[in-house]
């Protein structure tokens, strides 16, 4: 242990932590404001400020009416690595499954396919099927790929594999896919959040609250709503920082919300807090030198620990750090990672709370007072269940207890691939 008098021990790193990781209403309630704030600034004609506000140009939902055989192509934050190449990948994948239906069901291979196409990475659309890369999110960086058409790069790859059977007829981010998918089970459904690897949020917006849209004549637009992409991800006002979020934000850029509340981020924070504990008080040993960080699943399986050693901290301690833990050690790492876990999924809570009230004042009625579904898929919010918990406390604070009782959060799995496939039809 240090001796020295300006030594910080790590029971005053952590209260400092959680004091500035607090989450009380008045600062949910301030990044809901600062939320709706920023999300009328990006419907404008002038654009967004923390959030793009993208039109998705999905112009109608499923309706269960939908017949015939759709694809889904699924490019996401866990399975892309370099654009071009893997959209070779992809093209050879789907000749092998024309293959595959040939020799299984007899389908001719030169049959017509519609493709529904999942890119989870900020794309500015034209149309339905049309849209170009803003920039990579997720610490994706190919800056070849920035500036061009994502369907027309597909559409290249299957050329040179003779794929002239597959029409790629819809372009959605992963937001939006789920929001379909969602919808298509349940009508109620009106916003979408992917609490993942990454995260973001899309929902059901009026048209004529789209000053943008409204500037360009409606072009492609004929009904009263669309689904509008927040990619919230990039959204940063107000949200309790730490130094040790400012230290990774360097390295990140613009995606602070994303930093703070998604899967990607939570065991690399915890990590860097606990490299802090380490050099400060010995907390884990003096061979604590983290060359990796902790995953949200190791965080969730740590939180969960019941058992009066906490056995399974100690664990992954060892497997992870190469460190040997006594009890105390062991409560203090749990108290860590409770505290950015709670810290990221209310504010999860604070943004679906500020997507809800946006809605209801621009439609009186529209969400309070009437069933209204927020359809979530993800790994996060789907294998964190503390996380979960803190997520839908937050959200029952902000609306209270009479609000909340119509507002349902659902998880809804793999839902982004089914709304794609549902989107490709065309008819």
């Amino acid at each position: 242990m240090g001796d020295s008098s300006d030594t910080i021990s790590e029971n005053l790193i952590l209260e400092n932590l959680q004091n500035e990781c607090a989450t009380p209403i008045d600062v949910l309630n301030g990044v809901a404001g600062s939320m709706i704030a920023h999300m009328k600034a990006g419907l404008n004609v002038d654009g967004a400020r923390d959030l793009k506000m993208l039109l998705s140009y999905v112009n109608s939902l499923p309706t269960k009416q939908e017949t015939g055989l759709y694809y889904a192509l699924d490019v996401g934050g866990t399975n892309c690595r370099v654009l071009r190449a893997f959209f070779g990948f992809i093209a050879s994948g789907l000749w092998e499954l024309v293959n595959w239906e040939f020799e299984e069901f007899g389908t001719q291979k030169d049959t017509k396919r519609e493709i529904g196409f999942t890119f989870s990475f900020p794309v500015e659309q034209t149309s339905l099927n049309k849209g170009t890369l803003i920039e990579w999110t997720k610490e994706f960086n190919i800056p070849d790929a920035i500036g061009e058409d994502v369907v027309a790069c597909l559409v290249e790859a299957m050329k040179e594999l003779e794929l002239d059977m597959f029409s790629v007829t819809a372009l959605v981010n992963d937001t939006v896919g789920t929001l379909a998918g969602a919808r298509y089970k349940d009508g109620d459904v009106k916003v979408a959040v992917i609490l993942g690897t990454g995260t973001n949020a899309c929902y059901i917006e009026r048209t004529d609250a789209i000053p943008k849209l409204n500037s360009q004549g409606n072009q492609g637009h004929v009904t009263k709503h669309t689904i509008i992409n927040t990619e919230w991800g990039a959204f940063s006002e107000g949200l309790p920082l730490t130094e040790f979020d400012k230290d990774l934000g360097t390295d990140l850029g613009k995606q602070t919300f994303e930093m703070m509340v998604s899967g990607k981020y939570l065991g690399v924070i915890v990590s860097k807090i606990l490299l802090k504990m380490a050099e400060s008080e010995n907390l884990l040993g003096e061979n604590y030198k983290p060359s990796v960080d902790l995953s949200a699943r190791e965080l969730n399986e740590m939180q969960q620990d019941d058992s009066d050693d906490l056995k399974i901290v100690g664990s992954i301690l060892n497997e992870t750090f190469k460190v040997e833990t006594n009890l105390n050690m062991r409560k203090t790492v749990v108290k860590v990672i409770d505290t950015i876990a709670k810290r990221g999924a209310r504010l999860a809570g604070a943004g679906i709370v500020g997507i809800l009230k946006k809605m209801e004042q621009d439609s009186e009625g529209l969400i309070y007072g009437k069933r209204s579904v927020v359809a979530v898929d993800g790994s996060l919010y789907e294998q964190y269940p503390q996380y979960k918990l803190y997520l839908n406390e937050a959200v029952k604070e902000m609306l209270g207890p009479e609000k909340f009782e119509n507002v349902v959060i659902q998880l809804f799995q793999d839902a982004s691939g089914v709304g794609a496939a549902l989107l490709a039809d065309t008819k």
